[in-house]
């Protein structure tokens, strides 16, 4: 963690702000493709080591745009997919938002890294051509937006309100069984997966001293700017107020005739002491 706190400083004028805008933009034209022709992206964009080998490297980079749609039906494949887009979308800028752009950078890019190396060994090793997407990386998103913020709910079919570290960790046990009783370039790419989210996640011990000290005033302010509602007992330092009391009664008033009249001094004045 401390080399990436060391890149961090010195490659983060490079990071893409708003890097989930683009990523998006990508998966809506995966949308349009999947609708309009459901073949060219096997064909032209996947992740297809053997063409790859044969100097297709667009495959590289394009197959990310594989969007995260369900349904058989055209209807269902829009109505999901436009669902998702939006989901994700709100995942990926609450996480830039968490983490800043250059660590989110690196969170996505290890996802892809990880996508291609499982492709590569599944190929090389096992002889099995892995047609790799992006659903492990778009999980990926989920479980680390779970992680940062567990309690969020998401409503389960739009009816069941479901927090967000139940709903990982049901995924992530299916995730463990598919690990078990998989082939070996699906463990490939679960491997890759998990190995993704640790590396990239803020301890708390790693915050700078200006970002500890942020986050100290926040909280302060919150404190200081709570709604108190009505009946609610106030948080009264009662040492002050014993101080103010004791003052209160060292305080003599006493009238001066003689000074009345002169400048500053109104006639009948109180003078304290």
């Amino acid at each position: 963690m401390n080399f990436l706190n060391k890149l961090e400083k010195k490659y983060r004028k490079y990071a893409i702000p708003n890097l989930m805008y683009y990523i998006v933009m990508l998966y809506g034209a995966g949308l349009v493709i999947q609708l309009f022709a459901p073949m060219a992206y096997w064909r032209f964009l996947s992740l297809d080591i053997g063409a790859l080998m044969h100097g297709q490297i667009w495959r590289l980079v394009t197959f990310i745009i594989y969007p995260p749609t369900m349904g058989t039906f055209v209807f269902d494949s829009v109505f999901f997919g436009i669902i998702s887009l939006f989901l994700y979308y709100s995942l990926g800028v609450t996480l830039e938002r968490v983490w800043g752009a250059f660590r989110f950078n690196v969170f996505f890019l290890m996802g892809m890294v990880g996508e291609i190396l499982a492709a590569l060994v599944s190929y090389f090793v096992f002889h099995q051509n892995l047609y790799v997407t992006t659903g492990f990386l778009n999980f990926s998103l989920f479980l680390a937006f779970a992680i940062c913020f567990p309690d969020v709910q998401f409503y389960l079919f739009m009816v069941i309100p479901v927090k967000a570290k139940w709903m990982a960790i049901a995924e992530s046990a299916v995730y463990v069984y598919s690990f078990l009783v998989g082939s070996a370039s699906t463990r490939c790419e679960i491997v890759a997966f998990f190995s993704q989210c640790d590396p990239v996640f803020p301890d708390d011990q790693e915050l700078q001293p200006d970002q500890s000290k942020e986050i100290h005033r926040k909280k302060q302010f919150k404190q200081q700017t709570k709604i108190r509602m009505p009946g609610q007992p106030r948080n009264i330092n009662v040492r002050y107020v014993a101080e103010q009391r004791q003052m209160a009664r060292n305080l003599e008033f006493r009238y001066c005739s003689e000074m009345c009249g002169k400048p500053g001094i109104l006639p009948g004045s109180f003078i304290y002491a």
